[in-house]
């Protein structure tokens, strides 16, 4: 259930890491497709339920690693 509403809340600008490893900011949303920023003008498209984790959401201050 808590995988569920994280997916769901999902919002652009939120930094995340996929089920593969690949850290990237949102930049595009759809029902099905996230698009991930993963480095200067490198965009990818992968599945929302390929996110397995929010690191950072957007506006929210960075946490210290």
């Amino acid at each position: 259930k808590e995988l569920k509403a994280m997916i769901d809340n999902l919002a652009y600008g939120d930094t995340v890491i996929t089920s593969g490893g690949i850290h990237g900011k949102i930049t595009g949303l759809t029902d099905s497709v996230v698009t991930l920023e993963i480095a200067d003008k490198v965009r990818i498209k992968v599945s929302r339920g390929a996110i397995a984790s929010v690191v950072q959401k957007a506006g929210a201050p960075a946490s210290k690693e």
